[in-house]
């Protein structure tokens, strides 16, 4: 596939979805960067939450892993977790958010706690959304830099300019009324070139829909589930708890995800498409599964050692398939990148603006011109961090995410769930304190695990130890009665 062929693509793609962006953001004001002014239809939102928190990772991360470490299939047991992790969101989480008709989900925590503690869940959040938004954007970046910038003699950095400069375009108006109508866009994009994908690798081994189904589920790579080892980290009721957590964490208390859930006309709309897109979710991800054990078994005919996130771009590109699953991987990828970039940039904008700096007292036109501001410096920021990652690299950027997210969803996993299920006071000025302790902690646990517990690995579970750490500490904040 040659670098035109790659620009071309992209360049088309970006034309479609800039013209998405531009329509949707028509007649857009603070309220409409925000939340979409809650008129969004909830199937319109439903079919946005499938690919929402689908990136450029899952497009490329999620099938390669397939063949790392003996883990096989067994993500399948988080995605089952993930289902029921949007059901405690749509009954336990919604509900809240939508009675206190907020802007920022993390105005419950100053609303709950107090001011610090406010602070402290925005400025998790704001660490959280752009380590992971940068894994996310680079992991595009580093593919296209491979299929395109590099043959062309171009550096890295012209890449990443490029990249950020494509999603603070299509976003710098709009906000979530742009960035729900491109999910709906990205979501059928990426589901398309999948199964096509699928298709095409399928008829170059003369395999029809039985023989695909025979070859599968007759690989060293089908296992799915994973229950006789309790320290292995693919370990089934592991997997399942993480899965649950991480979406409660990284969904219900994500503002990136959670503002096209409040950009719903009304709680029970919300609640529809979250269960809606959390079942769908299922079937989806098996795809990408079912398609990451066709590109193993594919490249191991075809001598291509490529492993991890690049065997499916070395698969698509090979020359041996057709052409077009080369355009269909490139569509599937920038539809995926660009549009988590853009979602994970108006999160931060929205969040700092409103968590940050607020916007109590302030006007419109001054709220819309700091907002603004913060807009195009969380743009530069996040190309700033992607370049951190290109010199420090990662074999599977899906883990890396979930690692991350594991020591900094934490905190914020713990103050909500504290917050929701027990209504005393705490001493607020030292909720971050108790914040920052959880992770380290959790850290040290991590570290010397082995060592420790006999051989026990922590997987992505670690959300949870930090979690319980975090309501431990605010446990011990708890104020007196006298205080009270």
């Amino acid at each position: 596939m040659t670098p035109s062929t790659v620009i071309i693509t992209v360049a088309a793609y970006f034309a479609v979805m800039l013209a998405v962006g531009w329509l949707a953001s028509k007649g857009a004001d603070n309220q409409g960067f925000f939340n979409g002014g809650r008129k969004a239809p909830w199937w319109i939102v439903a079919i946005a939450m499938i690919g929402a928190p689908m990136s450029g990772v899952t497009y490329v991360s999620v099938p390669g892993m397939v063949g790392l470490g003996g883990t096989a299939m067994g993500y399948m047991q988080m995605v089952l977790g993930f289902f029921v992790g949007y059901l405690v969101i749509a009954f336990v989480l919604t509900p809240v958010f939508f009675k206190m008709k907020m802007v920022s989900i993390y105005q419950y925590l100053e609303d709950r706690f107090g001011a610090a503690s406010h602070k402290t869940g925005a400025w998790f959040f704001f660490l959280s959304k752009i380590l992971g938004a940068a894994v996310r954007l680079y992991l595009v970046c580093v593919t296209l830099q491979l299929m395109v910038f590099e043959p062309l003699g171009l550096p890295f950095i012209l890449n990443v300019i490029i990249s950020v400069a494509i999603v603070l375009l299509y976003t710098f108006r709009g906000g979530v009324k742009s960035v729900i109508w491109t999910d709906t866009l990205k979501t059928i994009c990426m589901v398309t070139s999948i199964i096509l994908a699928i298709v095409f690798i399928a008829k170059d081994m003369g395999l029809n829909l039985k023989g695909v189904s025979q070859t599968i589920s007759g690989s060293e790579y089908s296992r799915i589930f994973f229950f006789d080892d309790v320290a292995h980290p693919e370990y089934f009721w592991k997997q399942f708890l993480s899965g649950i957590l991480l979406v409660v964490a990284m969904t219900g208390l994500d503002q990136d995800l959670m503002q096209r859930t409040l950009a719903s006309k009304n709680q029970k709309d919300s609640r529809k498409n979250l269960i809606t897109s959390g079942l769908l979710q299922v079937p989806v991800i098996f795809l990408f599964l079912c398609l990451g054990v066709l590109l193993y078994i594919y490249a191991a005919q075809k001598g291509i050692t490529e492993t991890g996130d690049t065997i499916f771009p070395a698969v698509a590109t090979s020359g041996y398939l057709p052409a077009v699953v080369g355009i269909l991987f490139v569509i599937g990828l920038v539809s995926c990148a660009y549009s988590a970039g853009g979602s994970a940039l108006t999160a931060l904008t929205t969040s700092f603006t409103v968590d940050i700096l607020g916007t109590k007292g302030k006007s419109e036109e001054s709220v819309a011109e700091a907002r603004k501001k913060v807009h195009l410096g969380m743009a530069v920021l996040m190309g700033l961090v992607i370049m951190v990652f290109y010199m420090l690299s990662t074999k599977s950027a899906i883990d890396a995410v979930y690692k991350l997210a594991s020591y900094t969803y934490g905190p914020i996993l713990g103050m909500f769930a504290f917050g929701i299920f027990c209504k005393r006071k705490v001493h607020d000025r030292w909720v971050p304190l108790v914040a920052v302790a959880a992770p380290i902690i959790c850290l040290i646990l991590q570290t010397n695990s082995q060592r420790w517990f006999g051989g026990y690995t922590f997987s992505y579970e670690l959300i949870l130890i930090n979690a319980l750490l975090t309501i431990l500490g605010l446990c011990a904040l708890i104020k007196s009665k006298k205080d009270e």
